[in-house]
């Protein structure tokens, strides 16, 4: 998708130089994305420390092929 921003000078060659691109648009195409990543990663880990997740606490308790079959795919 084509748009239109304006962002400093100074900003735009420090983020080509941090991502290790040539030309704006990769540039700050892999920042965004790196920051939406990076975004996802925190709400996950959020997420993992107020236990949203219920885990096995052991291998013993862990679901077996039998129970919980691999995806076919």
């Amino acid at each position: 998708m084509r748009i239109s921003v304006d962002i400093d000078d100074e900003i735009l060659k420090e983020v080509m130089s941090l991502t290790g691109e040539k030309s704006k648009s990769p540039a700050l195409a892999k920042a965004v994305t790196e920051y939406v990543r990076r975004q996802k990663a925190k709400v996950f880990g959020r997420l993992i420390r107020e236990g949203k997740f219920d885990y096995p606490d052991s291998q013993e308790e862990a679901p077996t092929e039998e129970t919980n079959p691999p995806p076919l795919w």
